[in-house]
Order: C-alpha cells, then structure tokens, then sequence
C-alpha cells in the first residue's frame, strides 16, 4: 500500500512510502481495541477518593438513646450512619483502577488503530521538518495548507522536538507526541493522523 508524501507546504513531493500491510492494512479487531482504551482509561484515574467509615469518625461513643421503643431503626452513639454527620457504609478507599494486558494484545490494538485510519483516509505522510524556534503561528500555517485546521489532529514524530512541541502547545485540537509513545487511544481520539517519514519507520521499528 503506497501513499504520497506532502511537504509543510501541503504539496505533493513526488515520492511514495509504501505502508506495512501487517500494520496499517490488517482487519481491525474491535474488542482490543476496546480492552487497551479502557487500560489506558483505568490507568489515567487516581483512584484517591476516601471517605470516613464509622469507626474513622471523632466523636462521643455515648449511647443516644434506648435500644428499643424509640420508633425507628436502633442506633448507638453519634458516628452511626443511621445520623447525619456518621460515616458512611462501604464507602470508597484509597484504590489501584490499573490492569494488565498482554504485549501482543497491546500491538493488536494499536495495529487495529492504524488500520481504521488508513481506511477512513485519515492518515497524511509529511516529510520530517524543523522549526529553528517555537513557531505557533507557522505551525498554524502547516496544519491550513494540509486542510486539516479545525480538526483534532495528532502529529507523531520520530523523537523529541521541543520547538515542534512548542510551537503546537497552544492549540486546543492539536497534539504532538513520538512514535515510541503512540497509543490505541490518541490514535483513535484524533480525526487527522500526521506521521512524519522517519516516524514511520520508527513504527514499523516498533510494531513490524
């Protein structure tokens, strides 16, 4: 599968990359798609939230009021959770919401991302470009003569550019990561993928 490479210009430059059939042309498995989208979820919560059981709460432990007859459920001191101000039953606890998935079902899923955005036509090659210092508004110009402005967009590179990174850090719909950390959820989040030449082969690198 071959596509053409564009410049920052948005032209065509004449050359063809040919796309790795294993990678970008495979059919798309949905349910690891799913089950690496929702580690990548589960991995991003804090799992912090805390709240005080009876036993945690500061108060008298003096018996309010007589065991029975009293007309509603019994109770004994201040903290039960029958009274305003007690704790709480089976509340949350300090909590890891992380999982494990298998390696192979991770490159599945990030394989099966790429593969959609092939067939959306959704992904652009661009040749490697530079910027001698942080540029927002040339990397505006990029992201207007490709004709992806106002889309999500997510540019991979094949390793840290901080001016790049820089120049894109302002743009709400706009992301810049490497190839190394490509992942099935920043892959599918985006409705225009922009991988550079080097960075491609740094994918196939990876996932090949």
């Amino acid at each position: 599968m071959e596509v053409s490479v564009l410049n920052i210009n948005g032209q065509q430059t004449g050359r063809m990359v040919n796309l790795n059939e294993s990678i970008f042309g495979i059919e798309p498995n949905d349910h690891v798609i799913y089950l690496d989208v929702k580690q990548y979820m589960a991995n991003k919560r804090q799992g912090n939230a805390k709240s005080k059981e009876r036993s945690e709460i500061s108060g008298s432990t003096r018996k309010l009021g007589r065991q029975k007859g009293g007309g509603g459920a019994r109770h004994g001191d201040i903290n039960s959770p029958l009274l305003r101000g007690g704790g709480r039953v089976f509340g949350p606890k300090p909590r890891d919401y992380s999982f494990k998935l298998n390696k192979k079902v991770k490159q599945l899923a990030r394989k099966s991302a790429l593969s959609y955005k092939v067939q959306d036509n959704a992904l652009l090659v661009l040749e490697d470009f530079n910027f001698d210092a942080p540029k927002t508004k040339e990397f505006v110009k990029i992201t207007k003569n490709l004709n992806v402005d106002g889309k999500k967009l997510l540019f991979v590179l094949p390793n840290a550019n901080k001016n790049v990174f820089l120049s894109a850090r302002n743009l709400q719909r706009t992301e810049v990561i490497e190839a190394e950390k490509v992942n099935t959820y920043k892959v599918l989040n985006a409705d225009v993928l922009v991988i550079t030449e080097k960075s491609l082969e740094a994918i196939n690198g990876i996932l090949g």
